[in-house]
């Protein structure tokens, strides 16, 4: 356990965030700031679109569908934790890397929609593997890719949502651990039985409807507590760089500790850089890359610039109003505590969100994880991986919060490498976009 730790801190501590941050700063420069295009993103994944034909995800599937992969516990305990560990700062560094991000998965989605490849039978597949494959001839890397998005899916789709799930139930309905597991493993395998439809429409039922009720309560919260607002805002830019501390006397955060924790959360919620946001966009019915790419981008937005963002200014508002109290908690706790101070049912409204922004992650990454399997081993033995998977939820919930997250942060590492990669190699694909018609 501590030499994983320690692999993380070199790896993060310097070499990875230097590689995320450079392709991410190259592409906003290279595509011309296409963050300002935001709008224009929003407005095709929530407008009207053509009537559906053939198999694919729709414009608002594929918007609720990659949140549903993303939006999860990295929002509420991965935000928590980086808090925890890298100070008030790794927010403003999850902002920076949610932002930039947006530019890296404008890309990646682009290039997935527009070098599609076609089997015999016709059908079109995307993500970084067929890129990587069929246009860049790296048919070794396509293979380490797959791998490790199955192993993603396994360890960042399964143990890090469902051990929310269990520790979220424990906190605010005192339900046994093993218990949840059961009714959670249950449930996710019932929908993953269903296929790919089903998917899409759980995504697209869950995502909204959660997202603004989170919302909604971190609102509320700063609402109730609105003279830590300011300050909150003022504490999370100074630590950005090491130059404050919180708790009356409290060491300050090191710049290295605030970068490592707030990038590596960041990528953790928007996965820019990663690949995966390629994948479903790859299997969109959108005909235009430009389109998609743009609709695609849009959920970064949402994911880590809005939801992210609101959740470190409450979290650093929370230890501003209550620095004592803070130190005495877990890594993973500062949330729940946080809105402990709402009224009426403050934990229970946490403990609701978790629930089901968990649940969402670990559907949107079963089909993640399927695309990889089904590249490795050409569409068969799927009810291997579903069974697999299934008993992954099941172990997640059982396993220490600290070594889940160690384990995400190292197997990330694998999906961005061969990204980077193909990003680099394909940048003449790109252009800068245009507003779409």
């Amino acid at each position: 356990m501590q030499s994983l730790i320690s692999l993380n801190q070199l790896l993060w501590g310097g070499p990875i965030l230097v590689l995320l941050l450079g392709i991410h700063i190259y592409y906003t420069i290279h595509l011309g700031l296409v963050q300002r295009k935001i709008r224009q993103g929003i407005q095709l994944s929530l407008g009207s679109e053509e009537e559906r034909h053939g198999h694919g995800f729709s414009r608002f599937g594929s918007l609720t569908t990659t949140l549903a992969a993303t939006l999860g516990t990295g929002n509420i305990v991965g935000i928590s934790t980086a808090v925890f560990l890298g100070g008030p700062g790794a927010v403003f560094w999850c902002w920076i890397t949610g932002f930039l991000g947006m530019a890296t998965t404008y890309a990646e989605t682009y290039l997935s929609g527009r070098l599609r490849w076609q089997d015999n039978q016709g059908h079109a597949h995307g993500g970084p593997m067929y890129i990587l494959r069929y246009t860049l001839h790296k048919r070794g890397l396509a293979f380490f890719y797959s791998i490790a998005l199955c192993l993603s899916a396994f360890c960042i789709g399964c143990t890090t949502q469902s051990n929310a799930i269990t520790e979220a139930c424990a906190e605010a309905f005192h339900c046994p651990p093993v218990y949840t597991a059961i009714a959670t493993a249950f449930f996710v395998g019932l929908v993953l039985m269903q296929g790919t439809n089903w998917i899409e429409r759980f995504s697209m039922a869950v995502v909204p409807t959660m997202t603004i009720f989170f919302f909604g309560g971190c609102t509320l919260y700063l609402l109730l507590h609105t003279d830590y607002l300011w300050p909150a805002f003022r504490q999370i830019c100074s630590s950005a760089f090491g130059l404050s501390s919180i708790g009356g006397g409290i060491a300050g955060y090191s710049l290295g500790k605030a970068l490592r924790y707030g990038v590596a959360r960041g990528l953790f919620t928007n996965e820019a850089g990663l690949g995966t946001a390629g994948l479903i966009a790859g299997s969109s019915l959108e005909k235009k890359p430009e389109k998609q790419a743009l609709i695609s981008m849009s959920a970064t937005f949402w994911d880590t610039v809005v939801l992210c963002g609101i959740t470190g200014i409450v979290l650093v508002a929370y230890q501003l109003e209550y620095p004592t109290e803070w130190q005495s908690l877990s890594a993973g706790s500062l949330t729940t505590a946080a809105f402990g101070k709402l009224p009426l049912f403050g934990d229970k409204i946490l403990g609701i969100a978790i629930v089901f922004f968990a649940l969402a992650t670990l559907v949107g990454w079963s089909y993640l994880g399927k695309q990889g399997f089904d590249y490795l081993l050409h569409g068969k033995a799927e009810l291997l991986y579903q069974a697999f998977y299934v008993l992954m939820i099941f172990a997640g919930g059982m396993m220490p919060l600290t070594l889940v997250w160690e384990l995400t942060d190292f197997i990330n590492l694998f999906l961005l490498l061969p990204t980077v990669y193909l990003l680099v190699k394909c940048r003449h694909y790109l252009h800068k976009p245009t507003p779409p018609t």
